[in-house]
């Protein structure tokens, strides 16, 4: 992606070149950042028109027929694992979570911005959720919960922090350097604590399917935008430094 924008603004810094005499080194960056803006907002924009489909009878009919199909595997060990996971996607999981990520980027890696940047991640995917429940205003599912829920349903919280915390944990892994074996595993199991975070939601019985989707596609809506944010600060701070 960084090399995406680069190539971009280099584009945009020949174009202003052509054009203008003279103009202001940051122009470039701030055109590319309102552009990312622009899309990220249509993005959300899109999203909010496929709330709409809530309402339609048919995703009703796909609810209801992929939470049955979930809960119908109901037993002990999944319940425990389930709830485990769910917990790992609550606040204290991200505590300790975040903790454990700060001792590795101190002691580790000597780059604490990571910490600081997967923090803000998940700070916004968390408080435009909570926007975002409160403006579409969907109940939880009349079914039996398996643990106490006191917000509104859509999108679902558990699945859009994940999606944007741990997702963006992806990113960061792929720029790490360990092996290639290791640094695989790792994805992988992000991926499936991120899947598994969903799944125990519909498990559990307080989303529908589709409170998971949503909040899976407004948790990577966050981490394209934030990717490219902090890739554009980036190539700003290299760029002013040359």
């Amino acid at each position: 992606m960084r090399q995406i924008l680069s190539f971009f603004i280099k584009t945009i810094r020949q174009f202003l070149a052509d054009k203008l005499n003279q103009y202001n080194t940051t122009l470039p960056y701030l055109i590319t950042m309102i552009i990312a803006l622009v899309v990220v907002v249509g993005g959300i924009n899109l999203f909010i028109e496929l709330t709409e489909t809530l309402k339609t009878e048919l995703l009703a009919s796909y609810d209801t027929a992929i939470t049955d199909h979930i809960i119908s595997y109901r037993s002990p060990t999944l319940t425990s694992y389930f709830k485990f996971v769910t917990n790992v996607g609550d606040t204290y999981g991200y505590l300790i979570v975040l903790a454990l990520f700060l001792i590795v980027s101190l002691f580790v890696t000597k780059r604490w911005k990571y910490v600081a940047q997967a923090t803000l991640v998940l700070a916004l995917a968390t408080i435009s959720n909570m926007m975002l429940k409160r403006f579409i205003d969907r109940a939880r599912p009349g079914i039996e919960h398996l643990v106490s829920v006191e917000t509104l349903s859509y999108p679902s919280g558990h699945a859009m922090s994940a999606m944007a915390f741990y997702g963006f944990l992806i990113f960061l892994v792929t720029k790490f350097k360990i092996q290639k074996v290791a640094k695989f595993i790792l994805i992988i199991v992000l991926v499936i604590l991120i899947l598994s975070i969903g799944i125990s939601r519909i498990y559990l019985g307080v989303h529908f399917p589709s409170d998971v989707a949503g909040g899976f596609i407004a948790g990577f809506i966050w981490v394209v935008f934030c990717k490219l944010i902090f890739d554009l600060i980036e190539l700003f701070r290299r760029d002013s430094q040359t």
